[in-house]
């Protein structure tokens, strides 16, 4: 599946939020035991956005940058996340955005949404001029353009999704577009 991130960040609310909509608070707070609730998921995926467009954000005026080479285990987990769509099971979240261990469904969802609009700013600002020059690095994968993060951010929001689906009872599977 070929992946437009500028034009799928839009969706990125339809896709995460959708499954919870008309979901009570309870069934937002509550998950399997030893997993994420969807507040949780809901509040990963929000620090994950607003982490890194506040990144690119204050490197706006930072001279151009060259991508560092990236370590093996770099290449590989890019292949896995960005080439395949697919994240390894039983990875934990970095710490930075690891959510805490109670979350309010209206705190995630106002940060995700936050979140979202984050990126459109981003966009708005930096693109194209910025596209081959300005980095940031993410833990697994190394160093990302914007356009990088987008795919990312969008790969990352359906893989959550699936698990956002699953623990209200919808099946695995985003409804198709």
């Amino acid at each position: 599946m070929t992946i437009d991130p500028r034009r799928q960040l839009a969706d990125l609310p339809e896709l995460v939020l959708g499954p919870l909509r008309g979901k009570s608070d309870s069934e937002w707070e509550h998950g399997p035991p030893g997993k994420w609730t969807p507040a949780q998921i809901v509040e990963h995926l929000a620090l994950g956005l607003t982490l890194s467009a506040e990144t690119f954000q204050k490197r706006r005026s930072h001279a151009p940058m060259s991508r560092r080479r990236r370590t093996p285990a770099e290449h590989v987990a890019w292949f896995f996340i960005l080439v395949l769509q697919w994240f390894p099971p039983g990875r934990k979240a970095p710490e930075r955005t690891t959510p805490p261990p109670r979350i309010d469904r209206a705190t995630a969802e106002a940060h995700f949404l936050s979140g979202v609009e984050a990126w459109d700013q981003v966009d708005r600002a930096l693109m194209p001029e910025r596209r081959a020059n300005l980095f940031v690095k993410h833990p697994r994968i190394g160093d990302l353009t914007i356009e990088e993060w987008m795919r990312f951010h969008v790969i990352h929001a359906r893989h959550h999704a699936r698990q956002i689906r699953e623990r209200v009872g919808l099946g695995d599977e985003p409804q198709a577009r």
